[in-house]
């Protein structure tokens, strides 16, 4: 089945949505360009996660500018960025603050970590133990940090992008699957072409690129208000429940060939992350509107790490990634005719 040809929106919700076309989101984009070569899915899904109010896991090989394209990210937006470097002796108090004892007042005063800012980049999360990681967790959770008996929140918008080395096993403390599930995204990140690694190397002997700042916080939190009311047809609804559903069913969903390579299947979050990505993608793209294609073009991202295989496929050498072009392949888009039900 295909998309709709009356897919349209009325003259009404074109009226509605033309001052809407994100020109801020591409100066953001083109800005960060100005040093981040190629990586245009990567700096598209920072955009729909931004947008979206999401968090990022990457993974990459070191060397792949993940690092400097967060950064550049932070100061096109305005944003604060903070960064800290996992390692195995890392303890909670490193990441959210603790409180210190000052003899001369006989009191307590409380330092806050470098987990207040806007964007937080994780290096190589899955470097530290257990108890870091579950620091981690309630700030991405809740946008707080509790030092002692008090909370305090961190500034919004608050953004946690996290790395992991695919290619490092040794001193590494994989995410438990609770945690892995708290991020909205997870975006692989490849070599670039001969092309721009070319380009890559004479920006980088060249003269320092400073990156300007294009927007302000207040506009941001504008367009994540703006991406909160676009539209979502509850077709499409439907579509992406259906997608998440037949990771957890694949022996009725048409993946009798997975059913004993999946130990578990994505949660209904996956659900509820597909349509909010799919709503910061459709507005990206110019569109007050969800069409199918915005969920299938995040499928990957919001499903490849809410995917369990079981001892089965892991020695089959099965991947999330065939499974997810399975699940793709099977659910057919949905029919919406946007201007009749916005008639009604």
């Amino acid at each position: 089945m295909q998309e709709p040809k009356a897919a349209q929106p009325t003259a009404r919700l074109t009226q509605e949505y033309a001052a809407r076309v994100p020109a801020p989101v591409e100066q953001v984009l083109f800005e960060v360009r100005r040093m981040i070569v190629g990586q245009d899915r990567l700096l598209e899904r920072l955009a729909v996660a931004l947008l979206a109010g999401g968090h990022v896991l990457l993974e990459g090989v070191p060397g792949l500018a993940k690092t400097a394209t967060v950064r550049a990210l932070a100061q096109a937006v305005g944003g604060t960025f903070g960064r800290i470097q996992f390692t195995p002796d890392l303890v909670p108090a490193d990441l959210i603050g603790t409180r210190m004892y000052n003899p001369r007042r006989a009191e307590f005063t409380t330092e806050l970590g470098p987990v207040f800012c806007n964007l937080l980049l994780a290096d190589e999360v899955n470097r530290a133990p257990a108890k870091v990681q579950s620091a981690l967790l309630e700030v991405m959770q809740e946008h707080q940090v509790t030092i002692g008996k008090q909370s305090y929140p961190v500034s919004e918008p608050f953004l946690v992008l996290a790395t992991q080395n695919p290619i490092e096993a040794d001193g590494t403390y994989p995410l438990p699957e609770a945690q892995i599930d708290r991020f909205m995204l997870k975006v692989l990140v490849g070599y670039p072409s001969l092309e721009e690694e070319v380009v890559v190397v004479e920006r980088m002997i060249g003269p320092p690129i400073e990156i300007q700042q294009v927007i302000s916080l207040d506009q941001l939190r504008e367009m994540q208000a703006s991406v909160r009311a676009v539209y979502v047809d509850p077709a499409v609804i439907t579509y992406a429940a259906n997608l998440t559903a037949a990771t957890r069913t694949p022996a009725t969903s048409g993946l009798s060939e997975f059913a004993g390579a999946i130990a578990y299947g994505a949660s209904p979050r996956a659900s509820i992350h597909l349509v909010a990505a799919a709503r910061a993608l459709a507005f990206i793209r110019g569109r007050g509107y969800v069409l199918g294609h915005d969920v299938r073009d995040v499928a990957p991202e919001v499903l490849r790490h809410r995917i369990v295989l079981s001892y089965d496929g892991i020695a089959d050498e099965v991947s999330t990634e065939a499974i997810i072009a399975r699940v793709l392949e099977n659910q057919a888009l949905p029919r919406i005719d946007l201007a009749e039900r916005h008639a009604s």
